[in-house]
């Protein structure tokens, strides 16, 4: 399979039609979202360029796009927690790619958890707000990505 992208047309077009004419942004970037496929989790959400998504949907694993590192990057290149894309979906206006994947490995998350949404606001008992773990380390990625990560 060899992936084009369409030129964006109308609204009606775009948010109506079968042409996949994504909304790439200033930089070149679109936000992607990866979830289970099984169960719904969201797992993480990251950047791709015109390149990682061409490489998701040709390869069916997922590619993202680094902002820091600024280059494109396999998950699972490093970890081996590679996500295995079961379907790639865009939403209405084509500004947004949700990821439906199969995790492999123990999380997507690089600090050691299944989802990188693993903490939620909660209450800090003196009035302010803090962040609370909310499930627990999937793997140590100390052992998964040496010292530094």
């Amino acid at each position: 399979m060899t992936v084009t992208f369409a030129a964006r047309g109308s609204h009606a077009e775009v948010e109506g039609g079968s042409a996949l004419a994504p909304k790439f942004d200033a930089d070149g970037l679109i936000p992607a979202i990866a979830a289970d496929a099984g169960d719904g989790t969201v797992l993480m959400m990251a950047w791709m360029d015109a390149a990682a998504l061409k490489a998701t949907i040709e390869t069916g694993e997922a590619h993202y796009w680094s902002r820091s590192r600024r280059e494109m990057w396999r998950k699972g290149g490093t970890s081996g927690h590679v996500q295995r894309v079961r379907e790639v979906r865009l939403d209405c206006d084509q500004d947004t790619v949700l990821l439906l994947v199969e995790q492999e490995g123990p999380g997507a998350c690089h600090v050691g958890y299944r989802s990188c949404f693993f903490r939620r606001v909660s209450g800090d008992g003196d009035g302010g707000v803090q962040l609370e773990a909310v499930e627990p380390k999937a793997y140590d990625p100390a052992k998964v990505y040496g010292k530094g990560s």
